[in-house]
């Protein structure tokens, strides 16, 4: 079991889900936040701190078809090489490491942005 964030982060990036996950495995792209299903240890913590509710567990996502394309996309986000990279994020062990990626899935990329 993992958490996968849902369009409703888009545009937003509150953070506050950062803050609190306990093993830092939340990635921050350009227009959303992604949280790596290798590294989540399953805890929670980002559900209940989101303000736009829009971390789930995996297990929800995948009977939402909505969130089901965005769990996917989360692997792909850590699997694929991202727009203008040559190499895919992997399991780093950490987003504080990296910092801001600054790059999205096209996926998210491709939504219109919010104002």
């Amino acid at each position: 079991m993992t958490y996968v964030i849902g369009a409703d982060c888009i545009d937003v990036l509150d953070r506050s889900c950062i803050e609190v996950c306990p093993v830092d495995c939340i990635y921050v792209g350009d227009r959303k936040s992604y949280i790596n299903p290798n590294e989540c240890i399953d805890c929670g913590a980002c559900e209940v701190e989101c303000p736009v509710s829009a971390i789930v567990v995996d297990r929800k996502a995948k009977k939402d078809p909505g969130l089901a394309v965005y769990l996917a996309d989360s692997r792909d986000f850590f699997e694929k090489p991202l727009p203008s990279r040559d190499t895919p994020l992997g399991n780093p062990g950490g987003a504080s490491r990296l910092g801001d990626i600054g790059v999205d899935t096209p996926l998210v990329s491709g939504q219109p942005v919010s104002s």
